[in-house]
This record gives structure tokens, sequence and C-alpha cells, in this order.
């Protein structure tokens, strides 16, 4: 390639190139996922990390302030694949906070200070999918998309949706039927995607999202799903946040929920690359968290040993265990909505990230989803459900031993509390939003946490009874 940036594809027996103007979800050649690669040498890469904390107090509403308000793009040289910097399209994504759990880190019985919540609900559609989307809708400019597509669970319904709506382009949505949480949905609607609900799961809608972007061009439809690999460009951001919280040096483990396995995929390749650029000398081990109810990974990677082999996995393995999916009518179901997937399309680019973080991967049933995010709010920062994987799983490696009590974990929450407010209600009061009117219609609530409402007579003894 004679551009400094390009596309490759991650298999290592092909490794076809194509342009960063082109768009393409996948090699033409061979079928596989595509990298975006740069020629370092020809780039101006940063000598050190602390080179970044010159922008910290950036202010203004001109281009290179606002590039460096971001917490995506204040690491612009770390993803140089765009043209100029007015290429960049940008909301203020990635102001996100790495919080010190000392009150949970407690509860968990580990060390003070080295519990460590990356709290990506602060990001301004509520998910850690605006790291993603800013990235990907800088090439839709690039390319002069006109109308951008996901298939969704949830949150990247609403993080396209608010970028569309800004970058004044036509956002599609397909939702799979009962399978989108309302807090999430109102986003999409809220922001004015096409929103097309198809009688089907997430796996469903990403296949037919797929098919209509490559088969039929003329809709010009450029799909923001996270196969796009601009998309993990912009995830790799929250690593370099997390080094900068930590005065950029690594912690032991970054844990993470998975889903279509994006984020694990884009941490693994920006510690990758900066220790190729020799920005980092320790590369933190990865834990992925499933759902028990969607544990494709777990499955896989725990109980088949499927490993990347650099590259030579062995593909039958993920084949036989989605024609059995498919023979035996299975669909994915758990609480945590955001990763109720069961054929992720991220799995090759995990399977890397597994190997060059050394990682592990678990799964947690839904009662420990649920009980874990009510500690995390009464002790940390309210989460989605999905969130609350990461520390579940923490829970389960602590009592295996393999994360010891004294290690600097990060746990990444993915997604604001308020994205699924029904779970919350539902763990701490036993009502169903979706289907109760009021508080006679309950189940009696079993969580260790819950905090249910005292219905009180309206007179002032009974609520000073009550009180005192």
């Amino acid at each position: 390639m004679t551009e400094p940036a390009y596309q490759q594809c991650i298999n290592p027996t092909c490794c076809a190139q194509y342009a960063i103007q082109q768009v393409k979800i996948s090699c033409d050649k061979c079928g596989s996922l595509l990298d975006i690669l740069y020629d370092w040498n020809r780039l101006p890469v940063p000598k050190h990390l602390n080179h970044f904390e010159h922008r910290w107090a950036t202010k203004g509403t001109q281009l290179s302030g606002q590039l460096d308000f971001s917490g995506v793009w204040r690491f612009r040289e770390m993803m140089p694949f765009y043209r100029t910097e007015s290429d960049i399209v940008t909301i203020g994504e990635g102001r996100t906070v790495l919080q010190n759990a000392e009150l949970l880190a407690r509860q968990m019985n580990m060390k003070p200070g080295s519990l460590l919540l990356q709290y990506e609900g602060l990001n301004p559609s509520g998910s850690f999918k605006d790291n993603g989307m800013t990235a990907a809708f800088t090439h839709a400019r690039i390319v002069g998309a006109k109308r951008v597509a996901c298939a969704s669970t949830g949150n990247t319904s609403a993080s396209l949706a608010m970028f569309a709506s800004f970058a004044q382009l036509q956002g599609i949505v397909f939702i799979g039927s009962g399978k989108i949480s309302l807090g999430k949905l109102s986003q999409a609607l809220d922001y004015g995607a096409l929103t097309l609900q198809i009688r089907g799961d997430f796996d469903a809608c990403l296949r037919r999202i797929k098919q209509i972007a490559v088969d039929v061009p003329q809709l010009g439809i450029y799909l923001m799903n996270s196969v796009n690999p601009f998309r993990l460009e912009g995830q790799k951001s929250i690593m370099y946040r997390i080094l900068e919280a930590r005065d950029w040096q690594p912690p032991d483990w970054i844990i993470v929920p998975g889903g279509n396995l994006g984020n694990c995929s884009a941490f693994g390749k920006a510690f990758a690359e900066m220790k190729h650029l020799g920005l980092v000398k320790k590369i933190p081990r990865l834990a992925v968290i499933n759902a028990s109810g969607a544990n494709t990974l777990s499955e896989l990677y725990t109980r088949q040993n499927l490993r990347w082999n650099d590259g030579q996995f062995d593909e039958s393995v993920p084949q036989k265990l989605y024609a059995s999916m498919d023979e035996s009518n299975y669909f994915p179901h758990t609480v945590a909505s955001a990763i109720e997937i069961s054929r992720p399309v991220n799995l090759p680019k995990a399977l890397r990230a597994l190997s060059v973080m050394d990682g592990v991967v678990r799964e947690v049933s839904d009662d420990e989803i649920l009980e874990h995010r009510a500690m995390v709010a009464r002790w940390g920062f309210g989460c989605e459900p999905a969130s609350a994987a990461s520390v579940a799983g923490l829970r389960k490696l602590l009592d295996e031993h393999v994360i010891s009590r004294d290690e600097t974990v990060v746990c990444i929450l993915t997604g604001h509390e308020l994205k699924d407010p029904n779970a919350t209600v539902m763990y701490h009061t036993g009502i169903d939003m979706k289907t109760a009117q009021d508080l006679a219609q309950r189940t009696e609530p079993h969580g260790r946490l819950s905090n249910r409402p005292v219905q009180v007579d309206d007179n002032l003894e009974s609520i000073i009874a009550r009180l005192g």
C-alpha cells in the first residue's frame, strides 16, 4: 500500500490489503475479518504515552479543541486512518471515569485500591458504543456515505441513531422481536432512526443487514456493526484512558463482558500495537465474561479449547457448534440483553486478543449478574446488567484463585444503569414494568440487596412510625 494506513485481512495465509477509502466488511478473497493497520515508520508516533497529557487543558469550539475534548480523538495518533482532522466526526465521546471502587473492593474481599471500574456509561448515548461510532462515522464521512445501518440489541442502535442525527445521515436500525430494552429503543426512536423489527434474534438481524449492505449496493447502506473494523479502532481508546488514569501504568487484569466480542478484540489490538511501539512494557491479562444463556465464547474457548494458534485456529469447531444450535433451534436468552448474542462476529479477533493478553473466559448466571449489578450500584456506579457480568466474573475468578486479591483489576462497565431500568425495578420490587401497573402486581424479590418501596398509610403517625 502507498498510504500509511490500510485495511488488511486477518487470515495469515491471505493478508489481502485494501485502501482506507474502500468500504469492506470482510476480505473479498477469503471472507475473513479485516484489520486497520499502519506503517508506523511513516507516522508521527509519540515516544511516550504522556505525550497526550498536553491536551487535557484544551478548551474552545475550534476543531482542535473539540478533538482534544474527545476521550477518543485525544489519542488520534494511535488511530491515524483519517486524511485530515476535518474528517473526524465527534460529539465529545469518551469523557469517562476510572473509579477507585474501594467500597466494592471491600465487599469482594480485595485489597484497597485494587478494584477499579471503567464507567463507559458516561458516554453521550450512555454506553461504550460511542467510542467506536465516532471512528466509524469518521470513515463514513471519508467515503461519502449517506445511509448508515446496524443490527442491535440496543446500545448500538442508540449510538448509531445519535451520531446519524448529528451527522445528518439517515440511520437505520434492525432489532429482533422482543430483544431490546425500552430505555435503548427509546433513544433510537427519539433520534429519528428508521427502526425495523425483524422476526428473529440479533444474529438474524445482523445476517440480514450484512446481506443488504453487501448484496444490495444500490441501497447505499454503510454497515455500523463491529464487523466494521473502524468501529474497533475507536474502542481501543478505552484502554488508553485506563492507562491515562493510572499514570500510564497498566493494571494486572482487564475484565470485560463478552457479546459480539468487539471490545475485547479492540483491547487486544490496542496493547499489541502499544507493545510493538515500545509505549508499554507490560500487557495486562484479559478476562472475557459471557452470560450463561449466551455462552458461545466460553463453550469454544474454555470447554473445547479453541485457540488463535497464530491465526490457524480450527474453524470447524465453531461451525459445528453453530450447526448444532440450528439443529436444536437454539436462541440465546439472558437478562443481560446487550450480550445476548450466540454467533459473535468478532470471534477470530477475540481469540487473537486472548492470545495477546494471556486471557481467560468465564460465564456467569443471570442471578449472579443481577446480584453483582446491585452491588455495583450500592458500592460503585450504577450500570446495566451486561456491565455487571464483568464484576460477577471477577468474583468467580477470585474464588478460583485465578486472580489474587491484591492484583489490580479494571472491570469495564459498558453501559448506564438507566439503559435497562426494568431489570433494576424487577430486582428490587418484583414488578415487571413492561406488564405491571402497580405495586400489587409483583413477585417477591429475592436479591440480597433488594430495596423494596414501603407502603405507608396517608397519616402522620404511620409515616413517623416507619421513619423511626
